[in-house]
């Protein structure tokens, strides 16, 4: 299994900490955040990561190199000046992930989730993992029923963990499903993720677990600091 670690975002809400270090290479309990989920994906048997980078992109490689200290396979997708959000940086490292399903998560969250517990092949489309809603989010993003499946709306919604194992088919039919929104028709395509796995959910090819343990969306300097 690939994997795919985004890590494009420009880090706003973490400024001015990211005015010269993209959000993903800030140093958390010693090494950069998203060393941790290099070690992690490494010690689930993943040989090929890719990273979508955008903002500060030149500061990947010289920190990160080709992820062989590792034992990885870096490779970088660059998005130009303008990252292509979620949907948009997925489609752009199609073709460094290839057509079997694969691991995506956000470079910019703190998780303890065993990567290797995660199934290679998701039942439909896409198997996401949620937590409790934290104090930032407390409405959640998709709701967990009894039998594991994910819905757009629900009495008990969690918050999504921005870790994923999904199927190149997703974004099969992107364009219809995101319509005429604002960077859809740019060349590349910048659209978000969400509105495709809400389009999943409707059609139940979407499933997903409750993970318990740590977590933390280091968006904020404050929330970064909280990590010791």
């Amino acid at each position: 299994m690939k994997a795919l670690v985004f890590a494009a975002g420009k880090g706003e809400r973490m400024r001015p900490l990211t005015d010269h270090t993209p959000k993903p290479l800030l140093p958390v309990r010693g090494k950069p955040l998203i060393a941790w989920h290099l070690e992690r994906l490494a010690a689930a048997g993943v040989r090929d990561v890719v990273v979508n980078i955008a903002w500060l992109a030149d500061c990947f490689e010289p920190a990160l190199g080709d992820g062989s200290r590792w034992g990885l396979r870096l490779h970088y997708s660059r998005e130009g000046a303008e990252p292509l959000e979620t949907g948009g940086g997925m489609l752009q490292a199609m073709p460094l992930l290839g057509d079997a399903p694969f691991l995506a998560v956000n470079g910019d969250i703190f998780c303890d989730c065993d990567f290797a517990a995660l199934p290679r092949e998701p039942h439909g489309l896409a198997h996401l993992v949620m937590v409790d809603n934290p104090g930032h989010n407390p409405r959640g993003d998709f709701a967990l029923d009894a039998e594991g499946r994910l819905h757009a709306d629900g009495a008990a919604r969690l918050t999504f963990a921005g870790i994923g194992v999904y199927r190149p088919a997703l974004l099969a039919n992107w364009r219809d499903v995101i319509g005429p929104a604002p960077g859809a028709d740019e060349s590349p395509p910048r659209f978000k993720l969400a509105p495709l796995l809400r389009a999943a959910m409707a059609r139940g090819e979407v499933d997903g677990r409750h993970h318990r343990g740590e977590w933390t969306d280091v968006g904020t300097p404050e929330r970064l600091a909280a990590l010791g």
